[in-house]
């Protein structure tokens, strides 16, 4: 790849090869089949490291975990999105103050 090229090229890019790869996907759901079983297993892994539940016991708690997992990164990007917003603010702010001379 050149160095001339932005980030923002090769992420367009990126994207690009991504929804040709799609478009030529018969079966999507097939081909994220790895990635869904193995986030399962991982929150059946936390909930039991041992594997001493019983399969429906350690189902039921894999998907507390996994919820609580979505929620607290739902929490994290609603502060995330807050504090943002407070920084432009704030920006716009200063930025209003220092044209109209600090008036």
């Amino acid at each position: 790849m050149p160095d001339n090229q932005t980030a923002e090229h090769r992420a367009l890019a990126a994207s690009i090869a991504a929804h040709e790869s799609w478009a030529k996907t018969a079966d999507p759901s097939a081909r994220t089949a790895p990635a869904r079983d193995a986030a399962r297993d991982r929150f059946q892994r936390q909930v039991d490291p041992d594997g001493v539940l019983p399969p429906a016991e350690r189902a039921r708690r894999a998907e507390h975990a996994r919820v609580a997992h979505f929620k607290r990164m739902a929490l994290a990007s609603a502060k995330a999105r807050r504090k943002a917003r407070e920084l432009t603010e704030a920006a716009d702010a200063a930025d209003a103050e220092l044209a109209g001379g600090g008036r």
